[in-house]
């Protein structure tokens, strides 16, 4: 019997596997997006004699401010790198010890020639904003690992330590290095990670899984009071990690809050998918997560309507179901609320560095050779966006300081990471991110056109601060999209995932509200800021009042399930697919 023989490969199937090896050679990064922003900076510099004369002047003067600090610095007296800088101050040469020569010399140096490439890159006509956006994005991860503070030799804290510790730093921070680089191979979580167990210190709030599909698990939160307000609410959390981040510690788990407040809760655990589950899309997430989550609920609570709250990419599947239930006048929905979620992805903040063609054709050959995109992948790319925070200042602490940073529960959930499958997430980018179809009503669900303007529910919007993932003057622009006459926009301090997990009180932070009428004028996003009142503390009681206002009264808790309905009680919460690896 003669074997198949199997076709040859398309030439797109050629070029699709060579991108995704040249991806595992550049850490995911797309050389030719880098190498045209180069070319139209270099290309337009050269037509502009002016501004090269403008970037000989300002190197003169960095240079000259660097031998003059010198003199000073070699004269003998502490001379702190700040002392007399015309510019930022770089925090990261605080202490004391980086006033002595010649540490304080290199760091000068360093300012300066940070300075330097940053006036090289602005203003150079004709270049366009966004290659000069992604110039300064490689230049700034470029300068940051050249930084004197990320080596021993150059780093007078470190040597100071290393001397007084007679090198026992460097001892842990091997022994750290190398348990780290196990834990890598191994798969297991970080250091630390394991003393928050899912189901027992995080996501510990009790309640029951009452549907489990080939997508979701839907948990229903049991009740702490006798009288619950009569609207349950459906929480849709991103699927790009796991839900319980709105499920942390007992003092920040907003699920908690919400249940003891009265309300009936129910929160979308998604699954973790496979290379099996490569080929869901954008409808799958809709019908098996959004739509059979609401048809559960809503035979769990017959009779009422639902307040849906979506975070981040999960608030955006919530808008665009939103306007798909509106289309087809499904009004089982009593309001919306999102928390750092964007609608308008014309201003998507610094993620847009890993949004363009060539960027997108790279990750996609990824993803389409696994069927999936790996959690770690993902992490790195925010990882770059804070590469001073989030990479070289972690490094230094842990393995030339010997100093591990505790762990806390919101760091344990972010590195219990989660796949995307391979369809879902190049709709996603392609569709909304690099073509903003939501916005411009080009996106279809289920083979029909939607729009927002369709939504005319009450609405309450949380932004943060910030937020790097979704800056919250592109979250803000969801108030033109929309048709509610009754709009709530709120900001808090903090960043896309600290700004909303705060907790029901919380000294440190701060939120500005703002509720206006449909027929109200729109306001700019800095027009707005000044307009809004300042409050202290969490925002969370204030969502909570909003809810209770927009609630219809208070009713005995719903059954846990409905078995007779056919969505009987399969699992306690946290259920099984929060802890798939």
């Amino acid at each position: 019997m003669t074997r198949p023989i199997k076709p040859a490969p398309t030439p797109q199937e050629v070029d699709r596997d060579f991108r995704a090896q040249l991806a595992q050679m550049t850490a995911g990064l797309a050389p030719t997006a880098f190498s045209a922003a180069w070319a139209d900076w270099l290309t337009h510099l050269a037509l502009s004699p002016a501004k090269r004369r403008e970037l000989q002047r300002h190197a003169i003067v960095r240079a000259g401010d660097t031998w003059a600090f010198a003199l000073r610095a070699m004269a003998g007296q502490p001379v702190a790198p700040a002392d007399g800088y015309a510019g930022p101050v770089d925090r990261r040469f605080d202490d004391p010890a980086w006033s002595r020569f010649p540490f304080n010399l290199l760091a000068r140096a360093w300012q300066n020639n940070q300075a330097l490439a940053s006036e090289a890159l602005q203003g150079v006509a004709g270049v366009s904003d966004y290659h000069t956006q992604l110039l300064g994005f490689a230049t700034r991860l470029a300068l940051d690992a050249a930084s004197p503070s990320n080596c021993l030799a150059t780093n007078p804290e470190l040597l100071a330590q290393t001397m007084a510790e007679q090198g026992q730093n460097l001892v842990r921070g091997w022994k750290h290095l190398i348990e780290d680089m196990g834990r890598t191979i191994k798969g297991s979580a970080p250091a630390g990670a394991e003393a928050f167990e899912v189901g027992k210190t995080v996501a510990a709030t009790p309640g029951k899984v009452v549907l489990r599909n080939g997508l979701i698990e839907l948990i229903q939160y049991t009740p702490t009071n006798r009288q619950v307000m009569a609207e349950p609410v459906l929480i849709v959390p991103a699927w790009i990690m796991k839900y319980y981040i709105l499920d942390l510690s007992v003092r920040n788990s907003m699920v908690k809050y919400l249940v003891d407040q009265g309300h009936t809760v129910f929160m979308i655990s998604w699954k973790n998918p496979t290379e099996s589950d490569r080929n869901l899309g954008i409808d799958d997430y809709i019908e098996q997560g959004l739509r059979a989550a609401i048809d559960a609920v809503a035979t769990i609570v017959p009779g009422r309507k639902i307040h849906a709250a979506g975070y981040c990419i999960g608030g955006t599947l919530l808008a665009i179901g939103a306007a798909a239930l509106a289309r087809d006048r499904d009004e089982r929905l009593a309001s919306l609320t999102m928390f750092a979620a964007q609608t308008d992805f014309s201003e998507p903040g610094e993620l847009a560095f890993f949004i363009n063609p060539s960027q997108l054709a790279m990750l996609e050959a990824t993803m389409h050779r696994k069927g999936v995109l790996e959690s770690r992948q993902m992490a790195g790319a925010f990882a770059l966006l804070r590469s001073q925070e989030q990479l070289w200042r972690p490094m230094v602490n842990q393995y030339l300081k010997g100093q591990r940073e505790p762990m806390i529960d919101l760091m344990a959930w972010n590195a219990d990471g989660t796949r995307m499958p391979w369809r879902m997430h190049s709709e996603y980018l392609y569709r909304l991110y690099l073509d903003n179809e939501l916005a411009t009503n080009r996106f279809p669900v289920g083979g029909k056109l939607v729009r927002l303007s369709d939504i005319r529910v009450p609405m309450f919007v949380v932004g943060t601060e910030s937020d790097h993932v979704a800056p919250w003057r592109s979250v803000y622009k969801i108030g033109n999209l929309v048709r509610s006459d009754d709009f709530s926009f709120l900001l808090t301090s903090g960043g896309h995932n600290a700004g909303i997990v705060v907790g029901p009180a919380h000294p440190r932070r701060h939120y500005r509200l703002r509720t206006r009428r449909l027929a109200d004028p729109h306001l700019a996003p800095q027009d707005w800021l000044d307009a809004a009142e300042k409050h202290p503390g969490s925002w969370w009681p204030a969502w909570q009042r909003w809810l209770q206002a927009h609630s219809s009264g208070q009713a005995k808790p719903p059954a846990m399930g409905a078995a007779r309905r056919g969505l009987p009680v399969v699992d306690d919460a946290p259920g099984a697919y929060v802890r798939q690896r």
